[in-house]
C-alpha cells in the first residue's frame, strides 16, 4: 500500500478553503484565519495565481500551519504544490497518479470520495484522510452508512455545503475534520468578516467537541 503523511493533530479538525484568494490578499487572510484558531488551510488551484498564494502563506505563517492546495488534478500539480512547500493536498476526486506524486514528496492527502467503491481506493492509495464530498448531498447518515464497512481508524471528513452549524450532526457519525468554503470565505470578502467568521467556527468546534 502507498502510504502519505499521516493527518496531522490539529487543535481542530478545520480546514479553511479559501477558493478566489488573491495573492496580494493571501497573508492578511491566512494570518486572521490563522490567529482566530483554524491552522490548516488550502488554496484551490482554480483561484487566482494559487501558487503565489500558497507560498506566501507557507512563508507568513507558523511551520506548524498546515497550508496547501486543493482541487489538485494532475501530478504536475502535485509537483508545483511542493515547489511552494505546501504539505497539504486536497481534491475533489481520488486519481492514483496524484497519490503516488504526494507520497513521493511526503505530503498529507485528503482525496474527494462519495461512495465506498471510491472510500475503499483512496484508502488502498494511502489517504491521510477521506474528504466525502459534497457533504451536503450525503449528509450525516450517507456518511455514517459508508462509515460503518470502513476500517475503524479512518480519518473522515465533510466537506462541500458545511458550516459551524453541522458541526454536532456531522459528529455524531465519526465525522472529525470539516472543510469550511463560502461560509468563511468568499472573494471579496474583508479580512475582519474573515476573522469574525473563523472565531465563530472555532467557537461552534469547541462546543462540538469540548474545546481544545
Amino acid at each position: 500500500m502507498i502510504k502519505t503523511a499521516p493527518f496531522p493533530k490539529l487543535k481542530r479538525g478545520l480546514v479553511a478553503i479559501l477558493r478566489g484568494l488573491k495573492p496580494a490578499e493571501a497573508v492578511a487572510i491566512g494570518r486572521a484565519v490563522h490567529d482566530a484558531g483554524i491552522e490548516a488551510i488550502e488554496v484551490p488551484l482554480n483561484s487566482p495565481e494559487p501558487f503565489v498564494s500558497i507560498a506566501g502563506l507557507v512563508e507568513a505563517l507558523p511551520q506548524t500551519a498546515l497550508v496547501g492546495a486543493g482541487t489538485v488534478l494532475t501530478a504536475a500539480d502535485v509537483d508545483a504544490l511542493h515547489k511552494t512547500g505546501g504539505r497539504l493536498l486536497v481534491s475533489p476526486n481520488i486519481d492514483a497518479d496524484v497519490m503516488g506524486r504526494a507520497k513521493h514528496h511526503g505530503m498529507v492527502t485528503m482525496p474527494g470520495v462519495f461512495t465506498s467503491t471510491e472510500a475503499f481506493k483512496a484508502i488502498r492509495l494511502g489517504a491521510s484522510a477521506l474528504k466525502f464530498f459534497p457533504a451536503s448531498v450525503l449528509g450525516a447518515s450517507g456518511i455514517a452508512a459508508i462509515r460503518a464497512v470502513l476500517p475503524p481508524a479512518t480519518l473522515i471528513g465533510a466537506v462541500g455545503g458545511v458550516s459551524d452549524k453541522d458541526f454536532a450532526g456531522y459528529k455524531a457519525v465519526g465525522v472529525s475534520v470539516f472543510g469550511l468554503g463560502s461560509s468563511l470565505y468568499k472573494p471579496g470578502a474583508s479580512v475582519e468578516d474573515v476573522a469574525q467568521r473563523a472565531r465563530a467556527a472555532v467557537a461552534a468546534w469547541d462546543e462540538a467537541f469540548g474545546g481544545v
